[in-house]
């Protein structure tokens, strides 16, 4: 076509009319190149080349139903497209009539299937046939599992519902698929094939739409079904429909297969011998009639068009068409009190205009005769009003829904993009054009996005192609928030060392997920573990008796006999590390241990004492009871009165205290060694991280503390205020002697909590006698009494209550009944 002056083509499809427009417009500029469908019209003003569907295609000067694009000469050249559906029930008397009639005033080309070429010999006796061997070959290989299909394969159905079932298996097992249906628009049907096109899937599945008008890169066909519904009923799919469909695998000199898909519900369908056989060797029986239908009816009355609609053809090349749609809704409006007006050549030209308005969204044609109806009454007195139109184009604006709901609405808004093409049907045509097909590429996206969602896990398909690999190769990544990445689609999260996948995905993508994972699992490891230990481990933690990151543990801590420098065992993580890499991190964590447990020091000069056999066996049993008990136990179970006394001296050079209750080393007590001992998990009592001299009394008693009533003393802090206590009882040098709690007070202890602390350590409190009533002055102050047997018969956990105060008997009974 560019080899003349002008010229005009013809496509069944849009898609194919704008795909070929892009590639003329790249040779002649936008200026010199028109583009003209039913729902999309670009027509520079100099225009010369014509990028048509059929039915927009120009044919002879003048006024057309069917061609509203009508160019003021014949091109130089004309070509139809796809010429053997002439033969077509729906749209066969449109393509038969441009074979007929469409004419370039230097050259015509009908491009078709050879079945046509006996019809095209009587039709146009002086017609030069030049045929096209094609290059590669099909072969038949039998029916396939999905699991077994060749990748860039594509799988036929005749159903939406076996497009989505197929569609939903390959997804699951495959990583997913491209859909492509007739339902779909040009542009959603245009980005799922660019899709399987650029390798983002290996599938694609399709209807019958896929044999005409797709270019694309298939090595296996493989018909989920041979049947389909042709909208009368039923039937078998021709060998040559079968052919049509099965000639997208291979590509140029490139060989494909085709064959049957198995494993679904059912039987797998068959081919016949026969029909392989004409697959093959491209040997089909040529068609024996074209549909006709009288494209220049009179528009006297509707009668007259309907009569002339439904004329037969004159030669017998040519057969009846079958009812179209538009036909259909023109008998049936016909007989509507709407058509009782339709009077006149020109309101019957314009009444068959609107019936012929393409039912985009397949309802049928009492549905479709309805909405013509509708439109109607609206052009019957003029123009459609800008407002009224952009108000419908509004109410399709919307991108929420499912499939289904999206489709409805991209069918519901080409119809609108039609209507907005005719120029004298729509007020502001431009402008409403123009929204329209804005609003349908919102759509056209919206519904990508759905069936991309719905049928393609693309983490899943990457899986498919490289779990073969080399797992260096594999190319998996690690995020800066630990997702594990596969070409950019997660697959799981590295926590610490350890691996875990995606928890949505399903039994078998988990599996398949790990095994992706864990290949290349050494190399990010040992990534992060160069990297953790540059840092100087400060993420580092110790908690639960294990050395912990990102909340995962690294080495579980086990005792030794140097407490500064405990065994560490690794976490089974740290078994996909290679041994050097293993060796390094662990000699790094040893050293940053040692360091955190400088605190404990104490202790282990108490450890390294109890194995010094110069310490004796009773200091030795002694030092064994304060290990135990983490530094301090109490005064009755620590064995001390075996102790001999030249050996305290000793045990005070090592910082243990002889205190009235406990034996303890106050170093030890304060709160960096005991977080360190309870986070090493060697002290399992419960923790008080500022270890404050005095608590409110827990339900369990935290490590340190004694118990005195309602609250809780440190140890070393108890024993203060009873060396206190003695202090006095030895100043005074009486039996009963007088005690000042303001040591006590000054810590935080009440009156109460004193008073128990002093009564386990054998102190025996006197309560003054009250004042007589209307006597004045201060009281007297409680008198104490000191007796040590009360402390070693083990009433050592609380004192008794006070007796009454306003009792004469009160002491004298306690002292009795005790």
């Amino acid at each position: 076509m560019c080899a003349h002056s002008s010229g005009a083509i013809g496509f069944p499809l849009r898609l194919l009319a704008r795909e070929v427009y892009d590639r003329v417009v790249a040779i002649k500029g936008e200026s010199q190149v028109a583009l003209i469908t039913g729902e999309e019209r670009i027509e520079p003003p100099g225009a010369r080349y014509f990028l048509c569907t059929v039915e927009a295609m120009p044919v002879r000067p003048g006024p057309r139903a069917e061609t509203p694009a009508s160019p003021a000469a014949s091109p130089a050249f004309v070509a139809l497209d796809e010429a053997q559906l002439s033969a077509d029930r729906e749209r066969g008397h449109v393509f038969t009539d441009r074979l007929l009639h469409a004419r370039g005033r230097e050259e015509t080309m009908l491009l078709g299937a050879a079945t046509i070429e006996p019809l095209v010999r009587a039709l146009i006796p002086g017609a030069t046939i030049e045929s096209r061997a094609r290059f590669s070959t099909l072969r038949h290989i039998g029916p396939r599992k999905l699991s077994r299909l060749p990748p860039r394969s594509a799988i036929v159905a005749f159903s939406a519902e076996q497009v989505y079932a197929v569609a939903e298996m390959l997804r699951r097992y495959r990583g997913g698929a491209a859909v492509v249906m007739g339902a779909l628009s040009p542009e959603t049907r245009n980005r799922q094939v660019a899709m399987f096109q650029s390798g983002e899937v290996d599938y694609i599945v399709a209807t019958d739409a896929i044999g005409m008008g797709l270019n694309l890169d298939v090595n296996h066909v493989a018909f989920a079904s041979l049947a389909k519904f042709d909208g009368v009923r039923q039937r078998r799919l021709i060998p040559a429909e079968m052919a049509q469909i099965a000639g997208r695998a291979g590509r140029h000199q490139k060989d494909g297969t085709f064959g049957t898909l198995a494993g679904t519900k059912g039987p797998a369908p068959e081919f016949s011998e026969d029909e392989i056989h004409a697959i093959e060797e491209h040997r089909f029986a040529p068609l024996t009639k074209l549909y006709w239908r009288e494209a220049e009816p009179r528009f006297d009355s509707l009668a007259a068009l309907i009569a002339d609609l439904e004329a037969p053809p004159a030669q017998r090349e040519l057969a009846p068409a079958p009812e179209a749609i538009d036909l259909a809704v023109l008998k049936r409006l016909a007989g509507e009190p709407l058509a009782g007006d339709v009077k006149g050549p020109g309101m019957v030209r314009r009444f068959w205009e609107a019936c012929s308005l393409p039912d985009f969204r397949q309802l049928g044609p009492d549905v479709h005769a309805r909405f013509v109806a509708r439109l109607w009454r609206d052009l019957r007195s003029g123009h459609l009003g800008a407002d009224y139109v952009a108000a419908r184009i509004a109410e399709l604006d919307r991108v929420q829904g499912d499939i289904h709901a999206l489709q409805g609405r991209i069918a519901a808004i080409r119809s609108w993009a039609y209507i907005c093409q005719r120029p004298d049907w729509v007020l502001a045509r431009d402008e409403m054009a123009a929204r329209a097909r804005a609003v349908e590429a919102r759509l056209s996206d919206a519904l990508h996005g759905r069936l991309t969602e719905r049928f393609v896990n693309r983490r899943t398909a990457i899986l498919m192609k490289t779990l073969g690999t080399d797992p260096a190769l594999l190319p998996v990544s690690l995020a800066q928030d630990g997702t594990l990445l596969v070409e950019d689609e997660p697959i799981g999260r590295i926590e610490g060392f350890r691996l875990t996948v995606d928890h949505t995905a399903s039994h078998d993508d988990r599996k398949m997920l790990l095994a992706a994972g864990e290949k290349a699992l050494p190399r990010i490891l040992a990534e992060r573990a160069e990297t953790l230990v540059a840092s100087r481990l400060d993420e580092v933690s110790i908690a639960g008796g294990s050395l912990h990151w990102e909340d995962h543990a690294l080495a579980r801590i086990e005792d030794s006999a140097d407490p500064l420098h405990p065994r560490l065992v690794p976490a089974r993580e740290l078994d996909h590390l290679t041994a050097p890499v293993r060796e390094r991190l662990l000699e790094a964590l040893s050293r940053w241990l040692a360091g955190k447990l400088a605190p404990l020091a104490p202790l282990a000069r108490l450890a390294e004492a109890a194995r010094d056999p110069a310490a004796g066996s009773q200091a030795r049993a002694l030092l064994l009871n304060l290990l135990a008990g983490h530094g301090f136990v109490a005064r009755d179970k620590a064995g001390i009165e075996h102790l001999p006394k030249e050996m305290r001296p000793f045990l005070r050079r090592l910082g243990v205290t002889f205190g009235a209750l406990d034996v303890f080393a106050p170093a030890l007590l304060k709160p960096a060694p005991r977080a360190l001992l309870h986070a090493l998990g060697r002290d399992p009592r419960p923790l008080h991280e500022t270890m404050q001299p005095v608590i409110e009394a827990p339900r369990r008693m935290p490590a340190g503390y004694r118990p005195a009533g309602k609250q809780a003393v440190r140890v070393d802090v108890g024993e203060k205020i009873l060396r206190a206590a003695h202090k006095a009882r030895a100043e005074a040098d009486a039996r009963r002697f007088r005690l000042d709690p303001a040591l006590a007070i000054s810590t935080g202890l009440t009156l109460d909590s004193w008073h128990r602390l002093l009564g386990a350590a054998g102190f025996r409190r006197l309560p003054a006698r009250t004042l007589a009533e209307g006597a004045f002055g201060p009281p007297a102050p409680d008198a104490w009494q000191w007796q040590p047997g009360r402390a070693r018969k083990g009433r050592a956990r609380a004192a008794p209550p006070p007796p009454p105060a306003n009792s004469a008997f009160a002491a004298l009974a306690d002292l009795k009944v005790r």
